[in-house]
């Protein structure tokens, strides 16, 4: 079998069961810290790159949550590029179904150093939220797992260290405003589901995010056309996330702050110097106890196909 018909067939046998590969705010998919980034000293990359993507991802619970991403890279010079992520996405799940434009992500990207066995490159970016995560259905507020944003301006940075084997990179996402939306178990009474269930959803009220932190540990195979890597993903929140009680006191959720840990692995194929397709799929392997901004993924995976310029 040709090896374009083998990445074709591993995609079309793969796509129905899996979908992306970051279960965080989705920071680590951005500038310095993306997955699965090209090295090579002897070709001269396009400078400027579209990637079309679709993920799919299962939650902890019944929701399912689909993205179609359009992620637009330009560089503009040997050492500077900037990002944009436009995504659209959808939920499913028992509350609702939910959709709609997700957050924006810009970041600009410089490589602060490089040799020939490697690149140093650091990132400045910034989450920009579409709505204020305050969805609802038939008057009752839904959970963040049903939200296409998470309502909030995000500040991001991060750095990498990559050669032809290895990247490792690390970032931070500090949250600089609380959202609006309005769960609360409470709120729910009357709605005719079972409590039980609602309760499984961490409340949400006015919810102020903690502070993440990633490191990005990832072993890469490259060949001429095709290249495959596996890797450790640990996102660790540092601060705790904050929420309202219906008197407007701030409650601290104690199990908001810890480790969540997924492992990655991508496989990709370049049909030729402009075109690429690449299969990123990711398992959680450690979560936290409370997560009431919906960010918990078990099982994800990435479609994609890359246009270089």
């Amino acid at each position: 079998m040709k090896p374009t018909l083998f990445v074709w067939c591993l995609i079309l046998f793969t796509a129905p069961a899996f979908s992306q590969g970051c279960s965080d705010a989705g920071f680590c998919t951005m500038g310095a810290m993306k997955p699965d980034q090209p090295f090579n000293k002897k070709i001269n990359l396009k400078l400027r790159a579209m990637e079309m993507s679709f993920y799919r991802g299962t939650t902890t619970l019944t929701p399912i949550i689909y993205v179609a991403n359009v992620d637009l890279s330009f560089s503009l010079n040997q050492k500077n590029s900037f990002q944009v992520k436009l995504p659209y996405q959808a939920i499913t799940g028992r509350l609702a179904n939910t959709d709609g434009i997700g957050d924006i992500s810009l970041s600009f990207t410089r490589n602060i150093f490089s040799t020939e066995r490697y690149d140093v490159n650091f990132s400045l970016g910034a989450k920009v939220p579409t709505n204020n995560s305050d969805k609802s259905i038939n008057g009752f507020p839904l959970p963040m797992y049903y939200q296409t944003s998470l309502g909030t301006y995000d500040f991001i940075s991060g750095v990498s260290v990559i050669t032809r084997k290895w990247l490792f990179a690390t970032g931070i996402q500090v949250p600089l405003n609380k959202n609006n939306n309005q769960f609360l178990w409470a709120r729910w009474e009357g709605s005719g589901e079972d409590p039980a269930y609602i309760e499984k959803y961490d409340r949400a009220n006015q919810l102020k995010r903690g502070i993440d932190v990633m490191l990005r540990a990832e072993r890469n195979f490259r060949f001429a056309r095709f290249n495959f890597s596996v890797g450790l993903l640990p996102i660790y929140r540092i601060r705790r996330d904050v929420i309202e009680i219906p008197d407007g006191n701030p409650v601290t959720l104690e199990d908001a702050k810890g480790l969540a840990i997924s492992g990655i692995v991508t496989a990709g194929y370049s049909l030729n110097v402009r075109n690429g397709i690449r299969l990123l799929i990711g398992r959680k392997i450690d979560q936290r106890v409370d997560n009431p901004d919906g960010l918990t993924r078990e099982f994800v995976s990435t479609i994609s196909y890359t246009y270089r310029f």
